[in-house]
């Protein structure tokens, strides 16, 4: 009976054990990432920056602030997969080709637009001749995500867009984004496709 009780309490301890060490193991591998269970902003920016930097994104900050810059950049590459929809395609080595494989973001078109959906392309959302993203000031792209109005159609909403998501964004988040456009390097116009939406 002695034997039992101790084998069961060591049946006991070895399963805790094995429980904490894989919920540790996968803990550790989640702040190895950068994902912290949120993060502050710094971290943010810090891991925006590096996947621009990993991924060969040439930045031109102009007097632009790098944290603000890598928040944005981690708000549009890391949390809104605006590559996906802005970018065509959207990679050169597709992740989900063989499972586990590194993504390569298409370069020469990255955000350019001509992503087709239907009746509607994706816009370019780098910054056009003016430098500004899209061609929209701040107020007006924080318009577009706030409401969803099409900037070219007054009056109509954006059909594939998913401004409902974003349109909660702090008007902090949507600056840093707004920022990160405008330091990517611009796409000339109709290299990867007709902007529309």
């Amino acid at each position: 009976m002695k034997s039992r009780i101790v084998v069961a309490i060591a049946m006991g301890v070895f399963v805790c054990s094995l429980g904490y060490t894989v919920l540790g193991a996968a803990g550790d591998e989640e702040r190895g990432r950068g994902h912290d269970r949120g993060g502050s902003d710094e971290l943010r920016a810090r891991i925006g920056l590096a996947y621009a930097q990993e991924q060969g994104i040439r930045l031109k900050y102009n007097r632009r602030d790098r944290s603000t810059v890598g928040l944005g950049s981690y708000l549009v590459n890391a949390v809104g997969g605006c590559n996906d929809c802005h970018t065509a395609p959207p990679f050169t080595q597709d992740p989900f080709a063989f499972l586990g494989a590194p993504k390569q973001i298409n370069l020469p078109c990255y955000l350019a637009g001509g992503q087709v959906f239907g009746p509607f392309v994706s816009r370019d959302i780098t910054p056009w001749e003016d430098g500004k993203p899209a061609g929209l000031t701040f107020e007006e792209f924080k318009h577009v995500m706030r409401t969803g109005e099409d900037p070219d159609n007054p009056g109509q909403v954006l059909h594939v867009m998913p401004w409902p998501v974003y349109q909660t964004m702090s008007t902090e988040d949507l600056r840093a984004v707004y920022t990160y456009l405008r330091s990517i390097p611009p796409i000339p116009a109709n290299t990867c496709g007709a902007p529309s939406e």
